[in-house]
């Protein structure tokens, strides 16, 4: 089954020889500015940030050139915090032994959760808006950097591929 959920989440088929998952996707955060971008935006920053500040500096307001140099240090450090939460990545796949979810964090740390198929329930938690992997005891939250709309896609396509899944093949 394929998903197709624009920049923030696609699928990516990774089959193994013999093993065809019903459904297999990758979700990521959307990244606010690609490198090019950033390097022209931090660029045209501290050109405008120059340039005013040496017209402060000339009629005798220096402090206010290093607060300007301050700005165009938080708004690096903020785009670099932002850059890195993008690498945070989940892969979702169903094949005929389990769900497996595989989440990425920004540090690079892995974890995984194995579910029965036939058991686990799909659901977005009205409260919270999370999108809800729950069996057996054991649950996750997928999809948190999703805007609502993308959770309930990937909710629904994950219902349908689990349905699919649950029912006896036609003979």
């Amino acid at each position: 089954m394929l998903l197709g959920m624009g920049t923030v989440a696609t699928v990516a088929p990774v089959l193994e020889p013999g093993a065809e998952p019903r459904f297999d996707a990758v979700l990521y955060p959307s990244r606010s500015l690609p490198p090019a971008g950033f390097a022209l935006l931090m660029t045209a920053v501290a050109l405008v940030s120059t340039a005013i500040g040496a017209g402060f500096f000339l009629i005798g307001a220096w402090p206010v050139t290093g607060f300007l140099g301050l700005d165009v240090l938080l708004l690096y450090l903020a785009f670099r915090w932002n850059y890195r939460q993008a690498r945070r990545a989940e892969f979702i796949r169903l094949d005929a032994d389990a769900l497996l979810v595989r989440r990425i964090e920004p540090s690079g740390r892995s974890r995984e959760w194995r579910f029965d198929p036939y058991w686990v329930q799909v659901r977005i938690d009205a409260a919270t808006d999370r999108l809800i992997l729950r069996s057996h005891g054991k649950q996750v939250a997928i999809g948190d950097f999703l805007v609502s709309t993308e959770r309930e896609e990937v909710a629904a396509a994950l219902r349908r591929a689990l349905g699919e899944h649950r029912s006896p093949a036609p003979t």
